[in-house]
């Protein structure tokens, strides 16, 4: 296997995704070079193509076991991509869910600025609109259960938060972000630095205890930016003070978290989250780093048993207070 991907503009379709028909092409490269197409025994029917979500198109893929439960909308972390999710997405599968995943603008094989954005809330609308679209097209049964990985978590608990009338039945936060570690001195490089340049080098660090995982990140994934986004840092810090301004929400929530992340600052962020949704329960994991969706084997597994219970019976509001 070789260390590039080939040109995915021929995969790439006006209007909601296609089925899957043939694997033996570009897809099927795609599919084998992450390890996805390892999942597509456990799967009826798998649809893959785009999204038009006006500024951008969001290379987007539905996975369709038989008779799934409900439908489970994943959203992967800053710098992340649909194709490092094939753990998270086979538990998934073999909880009988359907599972939509789909790449962040500027991240992936979605279009737009290599990992940056101007404002958190184009993140959220690319979200309703990929959840739309797929409704509208009989692709997303219900009930709907929304799953973050950390810039993701925020994506999700900021639509959740934002929209008394939610659909979600319940969320899933993962190391979620709310400020990064770090925060209080980075703050002021970011503002010393946002008039002179638009990009900082990006330093790999072993954000999983899973060095292969580590080593595949920082040398042979094509897909992975080489740069930080001093806007992406700009929107993120706008987008720290609008959710102080959110008001609650009784959502069913669990958080996950790993006790030895040293990407987002979880001692600050967990009682936050937990007043912005007093229902939560909250796991934490003493050996666990930041990406926890490609953490070892031992530390994933109970992880992904405790979310898939949750999802399966999640609490209304009344059980989780009481």
């Amino acid at each position: 296997m070789t260390h590039s991907l080939p040109d995915f503009s021929l995969l790439s379709h006006s209007g909601p995704p296609a089925p899957v028909t043939d694997t033996s092409g570009l897809l099927g490269e795609y599919l084998a070079y992450y390890r996805l197409d390892r999942r597509l025994p456990l799967t009826e029917t798998v649809y893959s193509g785009v999204i038009d979500a006006g500024s951008w198109a969001l290379w987007t893929q539905v996975w369709c076991p038989p008779a799934p439960r409900g439908t489970v909308f994943v959203v992967h972390g800053y710098f992340d991509h649909l194709g490092l999710y094939g753990h998270l997405l086979e538990a998934l599968l073999r909880a009988n869910w359907q599972v939509v995943l789909w790449d962040l603008p500027g991240h992936g094989l979605s279009n737009g600025d290599r990992a940056s954005i101007d404002t958190f809330n184009d993140y959220v609308d690319c979200l309703r609109t990929v959840r739309q679209t797929l409704d509208e097209q009989g692709l997303a049964p219900g009930p709907w259960c929304g799953i973050g990985q950390s810039t993701g978590s925020a994506i999700l608990a900021t639509d959740a938060l934002s929209d008394p009338e939610t659909p979600w039945q319940s969320l899933c936060l993962l190391a979620p972000l709310v400020r990064p570690l770090g925060w209080n001195q980075s703050r002021w490089l970011h503002s010393a630095l946002k008039p002179f340049v638009r990009t900082l080098k990006r330093k790999f660090r072993a954000n999983s205890n899973d060095q292969h995982f580590a080593r595949f990140l920082h040398h042979d994934d094509p897909l992975q930016p080489a740069f930080l986004s001093v806007s992406w840092v700009s929107a993120m810090r706008l987008w720290m003070a609008d959710l102080k301004a959110l008001p609650p929400s009784p959502m069913p929530t669990l958080i996950l978290q790993g006790k030895q992340d040293l990407t987002v600052d979880w001692q600050y962020n967990l009682p936050m989250l937990e007043r912005k949704f007093p229902n939560a329960q909250t796991v934490c994991h003493d050996h666990a780093r930041h990406h926890l969706v490609n953490e070892l084997p031992d530390i994933r597994t109970p992880l992904f048993d405790r979310l898939v219970r949750f999802i399966d019976a999640p609490p209304t509001a009344q059980e989780a207070a009481s």
